[in-house]
C-alpha cells in the first residue's frame, strides 16, 4: 500500500518522507514563515507543514492550558494574535511550490479544512486531537483528499472506530504513530507501537511523528519501518511558544534529514561478500601455518600446525584434513601451507 502526495509515492520500498513541522513557530510572522520554508528546503525535508487555525471554530475561550504552553496568555488568544491567515497560507503554498518543498497544513476544524481545500491543497495533515472526531474526519474524507492522521493520545479500539469510519467514506489514508506529551518521557515512546500498527493494518502507510526535542528516536522510528517521520521545527530553539520545547532547528533537520537517507540505505536484507569486504578478507582471513619446522616426507601432527592470517592460503576450516599428510619439502615454522606442499 502507498499514498501518493502530490508527485510523490510515500509507503515501503520508497524513501521515507520527511515533513518538517512549522506549527506556530513563526508567531504569525509570514516572513518568517518563508525563511522556514526555505530552510527547511535547505535541509532536505520533503515537505513542510503548517497550521490553519480558526480559534472561534475549534475551541471554547476558556479551554484548559495545556502543560507544554509556555505562554502568558490562553492558547485561544495565542491563536488569535498569531495564526496565520488564509491569504498567508495562500502565499506560503505558492512561495512553496516555487521551490519545489510540498506545502501541507493541518486543518483544527472542518471550516479550515474546507479553507485549505480551496487552496487546492494535496492532502490533509489530522492532528491526534481531531483523530477521534468522526463527524469532521467524514466530512474532511468527502473533498477526496490523502489524510494524514497522528494518534497521540488514542487507544487502539479508537484507532480502529477511525479507520473503520473513513474506509466506509472511501478515504486514502494513513496513520502517524504519536505520543502527545511536550516533551515526551522516552518510557512512553513506544516505538514498538510503529511494528504493531504495520501488522494490525497492512493495507496502510504507518509513520511517526516525533515530538521528542533531538533525534534518536526519528531514526529508530526509520530502522522500524516509519515510512514518513515528522519532526517539528523551529529557526531558533530559544524561542518562546507552544512548541519549542518539542521543536529542533534546521541545522539538526538537516542532521535529521541526512541520517534518515543513510538508515533507510543501510535496512537490505541480503547477507553476501561485498566487493569492498573482498580485500579485506583476503588478509583478515585465517588459512593453516606451520607452527615448527617440517622435513620433506614427515607426517602432519596437531602440534605442527595453526591457523594465523592472511586467508590466501589453505582455509583454516580444513585443518583436520591435514592431520596425518606427508609435506613434499622442507618447510620452515611460520609457512603458509599450499595443497602442494603435501602428498
Amino acid at each position: 500500500m502507498t499514498l501518493k502526495l502530490g508527485a510523490r509515492r510515500i509507503g515501503p520500498g520508497e524513501p521515507v518522507f520527511v515533513i518538517a513541522e512549522a506549527c506556530d513557530n513563526h508567531l504569525g510572522s509570514l516572513e518568517v514563515a518563508k525563511t522556514m520554508v526555505r530552510m527547511a528546503k535547505l535541509a532536505g525535508a520533503d515537505a513542510i507543514k503548517f497550521q490553519h487555525h480558526l480559534p472561534d471554530e475549534e475551541m471554547l475561550p476558556e479551554v484548559p492550558r495545556s502543560a507544554n504552553f509556555d505562554e502568558d496568555q490562553p492558547l485561544y488568544e495565542f491563536l488569535k494574535r498569531h495564526a496565520l491567515t488564509l491569504d498567508a497560507h495562500r502565499v506560503l503554498k505558492g512561495y512553496c511550490e516555487s521551490l519545489g518543498i510540498l506545502y501541507l497544513c493541518t486543518p483544527f476544524s472542518y471550516r479550515a479544512a474546507q479553507e485549505l481545500q480551496g487552496l487546492g491543497v494535496v492532502a490533509f495533515k489530522i492532528g491526534s486531537g481531531e483523530m477521534t472526531d468522526l463527524p469532521s474526519l467524514r466530512r474532511i474524507a468527502a473533498f477526496g483528499k490523502p489524510m494524514l492522521l497522528s494518534t497521540g493520545m488514542s487507544t487502539l479500539e479508537e484507532i480502529d472506530e477511525t479507520i473503520h469510519a473513513l474506509t466506509q467514506a472511501e478515504a486514502t489514508f494513513g496513520l502517524l504513530h504519536c505520543v502527545s506529551e511536550y516533551p515526551p518521557r522516552y518510557d512512553d515512546m513506544n516505538l514498538g507501537v510503529i511494528t504493531l500498527l504495520k501488522q494490525r493494518y497492512p493495507h496502510l502507510v504507518i509513520g511517526h511523528s516525533d515530538h521528542t526535542p533531538d533525534l534518536y528516536t526519528a531514526f529508530a522510528a526509520v530502522a522500524l519501518g516509519a515510512s514518513i517521520i515528522e519532526k517539528h521545527v523551529t529557526l531558533d530553539t530559544l524561542q518562546r511558544g507552544p512548541d519549542q520545547a518539542v521543536s529542533i532547528d534546521m541545522m539538526a533537520l538537516k542532521t535529521l534529514v541526512d541520517g534518515i537517507r543513510k538508515i533507510e540505505r543501510s535496512l537490505g536484507c541480503v547477507k553476501q561478500v561485498h566487493a569492498l569486504e573482498r580485500p579485506i578478507r583476503a588478509w583478515a582471513f585465517r588459512s593453516v601455518v606451520s607452527t615448527r619446522p617440517l622435513a620433506a616426507g614427515e607426517r602432519i601432527t596437531n602440534d605442527a600446525v595453526w591457523t594465523k592470517r592472511p586467508g590466501t592460503g589453505i582455509p583454516a576450516k580444513q585443518l583436520p584434513e591435514l592431520i596425518g599428510k606427508r609435506v613434499k619439502r622442507n618447510l620452515p615454522a611460520n609457512t603458509l601451507l599450499s595443497w602442494n606442499d603435501l602428498e
